[in-house]
């Protein structure tokens, strides 16, 4: 009787797979920030990658710093206003550029920036969205206060808005900028990407200073399976087109919209400075207080490895 149970938890521990190590990542289902989705095939230690999805950026650091994972996606504007408050996040590389349009309905008679006076605008509020609607109105000289009615609308739910009417324009991330027009009730306006100063960056991947300290080890195995992914998946975009479908759109919309995505994963110094002009404009803006101190907000040691090897 003893051996019959013996080998039977013997079979039961054997059934259930040892993993080295769970890494648990969080991201948002859309097609540019995807990678997380791949790190497993990346990390080659026999460890498993729980893949946590959240829809804006301040939950997943909320579940970052509370330590229920162990990095996580991040809009650069987010992660800048956090660090301004003096909360220890660390951006250890790039997650993907450009991505942002101005929408306007179709069929409304706006030809440029300045016919947008008056009209009703979504946005969401603390994203890289945010800031380049203020600077791209404020640079046509209209007043985001005065001039035009700024409305927050889910991302998902503005293309909805603009189609019946309840917003006259949005601005946000692909692909909703292609679904509207390929769908005939927008079009793009303008992709308002300032490369005297702020560019196309967009997004990173975000740890805490403390897991850095701790188990540096652990970063950058992950940090090395994000920089693999990005190459995998950009050097195979059926395969990228194919898992981002699996998120709600055709393959067909994903294939325009990457006309406006960029996977990445370098930073260099190039990169921080057209941060630090972002958070410029974020105090310029009103959306800060005080600027962070980048030293500490981005660490380049993790890219650097990666590319010495």
């Amino acid at each position: 009787m003893k051996i019959k149970i013996f080998v039977f938890i013997f079979l039961i521990f054997n059934s259930i797979p040892v993993f080295a190590y769970e890494y648990k990542i969080g991201t948002w289902k859309t097609a540019q920030t995807i990678q997380p989705f791949f790190y497993e095939k990346f990390l080659g230690d026999n460890s498993k990658v729980s893949v946590f999805h959240f829809t804006n950026p301040g939950d997943q650091k909320t579940a970052l710093l509370a330590g229920s994972l162990d990095m996580c996606g991040t809009t650069l504007a987010h992660a800048i206003h956090s660090a301004s408050l003096g909360q220890p996040v660390v951006i250890v590389s790039s997650l993907c550029n450009k991505c942002s349009a101005l929408v306007v309905k179709n069929n409304e008679n706006i030809e440029n920036i300045s016919h947008l006076k008056g009209k009703k605008i979504g946005y969401v509020p603390g994203t890289m969205h945010e800031i380049l609607l203020r600077e791209t109105l404020k640079r046509n000289n209209l007043s985001p206060e005065k001039d035009v009615q700024l409305m927050r609308v889910d991302f998902f739910d503005m293309g909805i808005a603009l189609a019946k009417g309840g917003i006259d324009a949005f601005l946000s991330g692909e692909p909703f900028p292609t679904i509207a027009q390929t769908q005939g009730y927008g079009k793009i306006l303008s992709h308002p990407y300032y490369g005297e100063s702020i560019g196309d960056i967009n997004a990173g991947m975000l740890v805490t200073g403390k897991i850095i300290k701790e188990d540096p080890d652990l970063v950058y195995a992950l940090v090395k399976a994000h920089i693999k992914a990005t190459q995998y998946l950009n050097a195979n975009k059926p395969e990228w087109f194919k898992k981002a479908s699996e998120f709600g759109n055709s393959i067909p919309v994903l294939e325009k919209a990457s006309e406006n995505m960029e996977l990445a994963w370098d930073m260099d110094q190039e990169f921080v400075k057209k941060a630090k002009a972002l958070g410029q404009r974020m105090q310029a803006l009103g959306v800060i207080a005080n600027q962070p101190d980048y030293d500490k907000l981005f660490d380049l040691s993790f890219v650097n490895r990666f590319k010495e090897e």
